[in-house]
């Protein structure tokens, strides 16, 4: 099985939003920054309600009122060897309590150094779909590619029930510049999930004139 480190933390993360665990991260001004090593990718930044990642060519429009805590998530210390967290933004706080699912978008960036066997995006779902069915989600339908415009991804769609409400998880894929860059969706229906993903563009940025 491939070493997958951030398919065991987006599965964790999906636990944890489910529920609502209260254990607040340490505050950002606490964190180094992540990105004090320079062989790391560029982590791309929020401008006006989207965030812009030029490394690997995609940008992403943040829904209104969504809060950021991608800073907050990030670990103490840069290690090139891997995974680097992008973004993560919440529909509300992971800390405050909800009787809905809490949507969430998170974006990682691993090296493929670290994952020999790793050689397209679609293998990428075999050791997330063994870790997602480990923490209680199901496989809604297997890997399978897709198109955001020109850029060929593997998507994978996951679910776990519990009670009257239903978690849907969507993982999407791919592989540039040396790296795996893995885009994960949760929402409390295929309708949302879908509709977050509508907001990920691959498109070119114009320059200003």
């Amino acid at each position: 099985m491939l070493r997958l480190q951030t398919a065991l933390a987006l599965t964790l993360l999906a636990a944890s939003l489910w529920t609502q665990d209260k254990n607040q991260p340490g505050s950002s001004s606490a964190k180094k920054s992540v990105h004090a090593n320079l062989s790391l990718p560029d982590p791309g930044a929020i401008t006006d309600g989207v965030y812009h990642n030029p490394a690997f060519g995609f940008s992403y429009k943040l829904p209104f009122g969504w809060v950021d805590r991608t800073r907050e998530m990030q670990p103490d210390s840069a290690d090139a060897s891997k995974s680097l967290l992008l973004l993560a933004i919440f529909e509300r706080p992971p800390e405050a309590t909800g009787d809905t699912v809490n949507s969430a978008v998170v974006i990682v960036a691993e090296p493929l150094s670290a994952y020999p066997r790793l050689k397209t995006a679609t293998d990428y779902f075999e050791p997330l779909t063994e870790l997602a069915a480990a923490k209680g989600f199901r496989a809604v339908e297997g890997a399978h590619e897709l198109s955001i415009g020109a850029t060929q991804l593997a998507r994978g769609d996951f679910s776990k029930s519990q009670g009257t409400l239903t978690m849907h998880q969507t993982s999407l894929a791919m592989l540039k510049k040396g790296h795996a860059v893995s885009f994960t969706f949760i929402a409390g229906s295929e309708d949302e999930v879908n509709q977050l993903i509508e907001e990920l563009s691959f498109a070119a940025r114009k320059s200003a004139r």
